[in-house]
């Protein structure tokens, strides 16, 4: 195959890293490959000249994009413009689909027969079904993370192609940080009440709580919490009364430590139910929002649990406590029950792992693979 370009748009760290991957499987595969578009820095790294910072597209909620939205649609509009005059053999946009999407749009208006591929199938599974029929006016191939998403795609009219999660690629704790957190109380708890300073502070409480009924029947239980440098502040802050202290962990080995040594963890629903099976670390999931919030997602939503490891392995072992379900009384037995049991869910979550790639070519090689054969 001859030189080919490409023009990437990634606008949130996880899109970043995705789009490194893929731009690494393509230069493996074409070596005269060229880039443009926007990126962080680990696409720069790999070649990328971004237009502009990817930071100015990480913005989230309304009242945070309301006051950029002129800027915002300006960037839109020379995303496109740049996009049309690279004439590449493809436009991939990665996640991100406010903004990706409506470059793609404007590219398709002037160019139709550009191809455009979208990397991150939207969650059509879980909620706002139509959203497929709408990507598929623009999007013509979508590389998806989970398993089960290239029929809802390809029923859109679509092709797609499962391209394997980045999580099995992630690196796993070595013996040298096993040895970090291998003298810790027992059990050791692991807390991740998420990433989110919205979310910390609410299920800061509840967890709290529960870690303190934990300790009437394992007093001499510890706790260790991975958390973000710009959030450890209020980490710190809202766990200070606590009845167990945490012990806060901010360096990544630190945290592979944490995962690989934890006897179970109690975390915020997300993708970190996926971190936690490729480590095979029992789990309970509790996540509290307002009531109109929850109310609003329960109405939409199409599946019955919101765990990833629960939808990959087909299984219910993960329990997970959400809205007015998230109550220390209700999650405490939860975690005592996977302390003392918990191969129904280890088995779950290796089958996950197998499901989502784990053992097979990287996803970034696998994603790569899939644009050429689309073109």
């Amino acid at each position: 195959m001859g030189a080919l370009s490409f023009f990437l748009i990634a606008g949130e760290p996880s899109g970043d890293r995705l789009g490194a991957a893929l731009m690494a499987g393509l230069r493996s595969l074409v070596p005269e490959v060229t880039f443009a578009g926007v990126g962080g820095p680990l696409m720069q790294a790999q070649g990328l000249t971004s237009l502009f910072p990817m930071q100015e597209l990480s913005v989230m909620g309304i009242a945070e994009v309301l006051p950029k939205y002129f800027h915002l649609k300006r960037r839109i509009r020379e995303t496109a413009e740049a996009a049309l005059a690279a004439r590449p053999a493809a436009v991939i946009t990665i996640d991100s689909p406010d903004f990706c999407l409506r470059v793609a749009g404007l590219v398709k208006a002037v160019r139709p027969g550009q191809r455009m591929i979208h990397y991150v199938a939207p969650s059509v599974w879980a909620w706002r079904p139509h959203r497929a029929a709408r990507m598929a006016r623009v999007i013509d191939h979508v590389l998806a993370l989970l398993p089960f998403e290239p029929p809802y795609m390809t029923a859109a009219g679509m092709t797609c192609d499962f391209v394997g999660h980045p999580v099995v690629a992630e690196p796993l704790a070595t013996p040298a940080e096993h040895a970090l957190l291998s003298d810790s109380p027992r059990p050791l708890i692991l807390c991740l009440p998420g990433s989110r300073r919205s979310e910390v502070s609410r299920l800061a409480p509840v967890f709290g709580a529960s870690l303190g009924l934990l300790r009437q029947t394992h007093p001499g239980l510890g706790v260790v919490l991975p958390t973000l440098a710009h959030i450890a502040p209020l980490v710190r802050e809202v766990t200070r009364d606590w009845p167990v202290q945490p012990r806060l962990i901010l360096d990544p080995a630190e945290k592979r430590a944490a995962f690989a040594e934890a006897d179970v963890a109690l975390a915020a629903s997300g993708t970190v139910s996926l971190e936690l099976a490729a480590n095979q670390t029992p789990m309970v999931i509790a996540y509290d929002m307002h009531p109109l919030s929850f109310w609003l997602m329960n109405r939409a939503r199409l599946i019955d649990t919101v765990t990833l490891v629960n939808l990959v392995a087909e299984s219910r072992t993960v329990p997970e406590f959400l809205g007015p379900a998230c109550r220390p009384e209700a999650i405490v037995p939860a975690l005592q029950a996977l302390l003392e049991d918990s191969r129904a869910q280890q088995g779950a979550m290796a089958l996950t792992m197998e499901r989502l790639g784990r053992g097979g070519a990287a996803p970034g090689l696998r994603a790569a693979q899939s644009v050429l054969a689309h073109l």
